[in-house]
């Protein structure tokens, strides 16, 4: 545990001074409750993070408008709102989380640990947040202003606010690219899992989307993504697409590494061999 408690600090760039509110930020209700039922002798039963993930909310939201104020005077209260939005919402923080591998951390009971719950997105990201109001704890806002600044957002922010004066829907790259497709009249985006790799608990996909084809013919290919879920591939793909339809990078640069966050894989024809 001690280790495996490094590791994660040593990502968060933070060491922290109790280092058992890490561990309550990382405890599911699950194995408090399992926990609770094996210490029927006990006082109190053991914490879960639930009430580090309301206050880690909080200071989320705090710390992230306070940067975006700070680091974009331009910034409209328009603008700031919704793109601070993209970047406390539910699928960013799991990316994030994902990025650092925050899953392999998580406290579960002995019924969940195969059962997925490691690697679903809205577990995920309530863990951030429960992380988010431990470092508060542990020493104020200064640590979680520096996670918050190299991890959540990054060149996310600057992406989001792209996105936003485009009119296109806030991190949501699937969404953006049926309404280009539609409006074009080519009719909605398929999606293809083309191969998959690696075990369960650390799975690649590689998908492919295309354009829906004539009556028996197969539509025109638009472009590939990688993400260690389905979603997340599929969401990549969506995002390469948009970027060869708008013309706004060479093919090259395309296929290079993702500029949309943690959390996604590059799509480039190397990592599609790995992945095969």
């Amino acid at each position: 545990m001690k280790a495996d408690l490094k590791e994660l600090e040593a990502a968060l760039g933070h060491e922290f001074s109790s280092p058992e509110l890490l561990v309550r930020a990382l405890t599911h209700r699950s194995l408090a409750h399992q926990l609770a039922q094996t210490d029927v002798g006990k006082k109190s039963a053991p914490a879960d993070n639930e009430r580090l993930e309301y206050l880690g909310d909080a200071v989320l939201g705090l710390v992230v408008a306070e940067s975006l104020f700070t680091l974009h005077p331009e910034w409209r209260e328009g603008e700031l709102t919704r793109i601070r939005s993209g970047l406390v919402s539910r699928q960013h923080m799991a990316q994030v989380a994902e990025a650092i591998g925050l899953g392999r951390h998580l406290r579960l009971s002995r019924g969940e640990e195969s059962s997925g719950l490691r690697r679903r997105s809205t577990v995920l990201s309530n863990t951030m947040e429960a992380v988010m109001g431990a470092l508060f704890l542990d020493e104020g806002l200064e640590p979680v202003r520096f996670f918050v600044r190299g991890r959540v957002m990054g060149e996310a922010a600057d992406r989001l606010a792209l996105e936003m004066r485009a009119g296109q829907a806030l991190g949501n790259y699937k969404s953006a690219l049926q309404e280009r497709l539609q409006a074009a009249r080519t009719g909605a985006p398929i999606y293809r899992v083309k191969s998959e790799s690696g075990p369960d608990h650390h799975k690649r996909f590689l998908v492919e989307v295309r354009m829906k084809g004539e009556e028996g013919q197969k539509g025109k290919p638009l472009a590939r993504g990688m993400g260690r879920t389905k979603k997340h591939a599929e969401q990549d793909a969506a995002r390469r697409a948009l970027i060869l339809l708008a013309n706004e990078v060479s093919s090259d640069k395309v296929l290079g590494p993702p500029i949309s966050g943690p959390g996604i894989l590059a799509g480039s024809k190397d990592e599609e061999k790995r992945a095969k």
